[in-house]
C-alpha cells in the first residue's frame, strides 16, 4: 500500500513541466498568492498524490466556486473566516442555484481541505476555516447480513461444495468476499499471481491497480485458513488460467443472489456491496483498529469519515 504523503510542496506542477502557459516559471505559492494560483496548484498536487481525476474535478471546482464570490485574483492570506461564511450563506440563500445538502457538505469539506493544505504547507500562519463548522450529510444506510444471515450463506456454499457433483466456484467466490470485503471491481481484478499462500505471515491477497492515480488504494489482505481448500478445489475444478474468476460482472452477481436464495435471504438479494458491508461491520464490532480498517477497505481519510460514520450507526 503506498505510504500517505506527510508534506505537501510549495510549488505547484505543470502537467507540461515547470513552465507555466506564459512560458514562464511558476514560482512557489507566497501568502499574498491569487486564490486562483493557489486552487492550480492544489488540483496539479492532489493529481501528483494519486487522487482520482473526479476528485480532484470536484475538489477543485468547489474552491474555483469561492473564486467566484471572493474574486479569483483575491489574496488567500486576507480571507478570514467571515468571509467563508458569507460565501456558503451566499450558495445556500443568494446564488439562485439549488445546493442539495450531500453537495453544501461536500464543498465545506473542499474548502476546509484546501486551506488546511496552505497551512500544512507553511504558505499560511493561520487556517481561517478552522472556525468553519463541518456539516455533514449521511445517506441512506446499507444493507448488511445480520450474523445467523452470514452463517447461512456460508453453510449454504459449504453444502453447495459437497454436494454430487461439487462445486466450489459458490464458497470461493462469497467466502473471499465476507473475509476480505473487497469491492466488486477490485475482485475482478484479481489474478492468480496476486494470492500468495506461501507468504512468511501467512496466505495473502494482494490487490493491484493498473492505473498509477489509484495505486495508493493497493494493499495486502490476510486469507481466511479455512477459505485455502475451497480455493484448490475451485482451481481442480475450473482451471482459471490468469484472472480468479474469469467472469462478467453479471455473472458473478447472479450467482451471488442465487447463493443468497438458495441460503433463504427472503428480503434481502446478496450482492458484492452487500459482502463488503458485512465484512467491515464484522471487523469494526470485533474492535480492529479503525485506522487498520479503513486500510484493510482501501479507502481515503476523507471517504473513511462517512463510511466510519455509517459503521459506527449500523453496530448501535
Amino acid at each position: 500500500m503506498a505510504a500517505t504523503r506527510e508534506q505537501l510542496p510549495l510549488f505547484s506542477r505543470s502537467r507540461r513541466g515547470t513552465r507555466s502557459n506564459q512560458g514562464r516559471s511558476r514560482g512557489p505559492l507566497r501568502p499574498d498568492s491569487s486564490l486562483s494560483a493557489a486552487i492550480q496548484a492544489w488540483g496539479e498536487d492532489l493529481e501528483a498524490a494519486g487522487r482520482s481525476i473526479h476528485t480532484v474535478k470536484a475538489f477543485t471546482t468547489d474552491l474555483r466556486l469561492l473564486g467566484r464570490f471572493m474574486g479569483a485574483g483575491h489574496s488567500i492570506n486576507a480571507i478570514g473566516a467571515h468571509d467563508l461564511r458569507n460565501f456558503l450563506e451566499w450558495m445556500l440563500n443568494r446564488r439562485g442555484v439549488p445546493c442539495s445538502p450531500k453537495t453544501y457538505s461536500r464543498r465545506i469539506t473542499s474548502v476546509k481541505a484546501f486551506f488546511r493544505w496552505l497551512k500544512q504547507a507553511g504558505v499560511l500562519i493561520e487556517d481561517p476555516a478552522t472556525a468553519v463548522p463541518q456539516h455533514s450529510v449521511l445517506s441512506p444506510l446499507p444493507e448488511v447480513l445480520t450474523q445467523d444471515e452470514v452463517l447461512a450463506v456460508l453453510k449454504t456454499a459449504e453444502q453447495l461444495r459437497r454436494k454430487d457433483p461439487p462445486d466450489s466456484r459458490p464458497y470461493a467466490l462469497v467466502g473471499l468476499l465476507l473475509s476480505t470485503g473487497v469491492k466488486k471491481g477490485e475482485c475482478l481484478g484479481v489474478h492468480l499471481k496476486h494470492i500468495d499462500l506461501k507468504a512468511v505471515d501467512g496466505p495473502i491477497l494482494w490487490i493491484r491497480y493498473g492505473d498509477v492515480r489509484k495505486r495508493y488504494r493497493e494493499r495486502k489482505l490476510p486469507l481466511e485458513p479455512a477459505w485455502i481448500p475451497a480455493y484448490r478445489e475451485y482451481l481442480e475444478q475450473y482451471a482459471p488460467t490468469e484472472r480468479l474468476f474469469p467472469y462478467s460482472p453479471r455473472r458473478l452477481e447472479y450467482l451471488l443472489e442465487e447463493i443468497g436464495a438458495a441460503a433463504g435471504l427472503k428480503k434481502k438479494h446478496l450482492s458484492f456491496n452487500m459482502c463488503r458491508w458485512t465484512a467491515a461491520l464484522t471487523d469494526y464490532k470485533a474492535g480492529i483498529d479503525k485506522d487498520n480498517l479503513r486500510q484493510k477497505l482501501g479507502v481515503s481519510k476523507i471517504q473513511w469519515r462517512e463510511l466510519g460514520l455509517k459503521l459506527d450507526r449500523l453496530a448501535g
